[in-house]
């Protein structure tokens, strides 16, 4: 999904209030709907200047969620609830291994999403790297991170992207695959994708990688990009079609 534009905001500059301190949480395992409702109110709360930005850091339990573009033949086939929620995408996993990340983050004015969500995703290319997969990167017309394949039905993707931004503020956000099974996502097609592959950390680096390892370079990562010290590059290693592409919202 190369950006059609220059960003908004010099790529060496914020994207958020850097005179104020970004507040970090962890959150433990958290049920997926209570966190829902808990980001709402943090969203509102930031919005109205209440609170500082945020980075909640957490694990869900097993649990399907469905973005606005989720088709019908993307539901499980496993008989497991689905929770429809309202960020963008279609349908993907949570649950015990993966590393959440929902940062509630106020950006700078005038709001550019395509630059919010490239800078999380440089964050996060930067994190699988440092980690020792060292290839991770982008597929153009998907968000996300992934890792290269010798073909391109075996790319596989380590990290996933859904967003929501309200009153200029951010909600959801990403989900690192640590030493989570992959067993849940056989019964889905992971945010529509039916040509790729989906894979974790610990599978590429032969060794396990806990989410509580992940979390500090997780948020150093995200910090530096929200603060303009990590700049955008190009990662780009292929290009397929957008699976949201032209699909209508639910």
């Amino acid at each position: 999904m190369t950006a059609p534009r220059a960003p908004f905001t010099a790529p060496d500059q914020p994207i958020r209030d850097i005179s104020t301190p970004l507040e970090v949480y962890d959150l433990g395992t958290v049920d997926y709907v209570e966190m829902w409702d808990r980001q709402a109110e943090l969203a509102a709360q930031r919005a109205d200047g209440l609170i500082n930005d945020q980075l909640l850091f957490l694990e869900h339990p097993n649990t399907y969620t469905a973005g606005k573009r989720t088709q019908p033949e993307d539901r499980p086939t496993n008989g497991l609830p689905v929770v429809d929620v309202d960020r963008g995408g279609r349908i993907t996993w949570h649950g015990p291994g993966q590393l959440v990340c929902y940062p509630i983050i106020k950006l700078a004015e005038p709001v550019d999403v395509v630059d919010y969500v490239r800078r999380v995703e440089e964050a996060l290319i930067q994190v699988v790297r440092q980690a020792g997969v060292t290839t991770a990167g982008r597929i153009d017309g998907r968000s996300g991170v992934w890792v290269p394949g010798a073909t391109p039905a075996e790319h596989r993707k380590i990290a996933a992207l859904g967003i929501r931004i309200t009153h200029g503020v951010t909600m959801h956000g990403l989900a690192l695959n640590c030493d989570n099974t992959l067993e849940f996502y056989e019964h889905i097609i992971p945010c529509g994708i039916s040509d790729a592959g989906v894979t974790t950390l610990s599978r590429e680096l032969g060794r396990d990688v806990s989410v509580a390892e992940m979390i500090q370079p997780t948020l150093q990562a995200l910090d530096d990009a929200f603060s303009g010290r990590l700049v955008v590059a190009d990662h780009t290693f292929d290009s397929a079609p957008d699976p949201t592409k032209g699909l209508p919202r639910r």
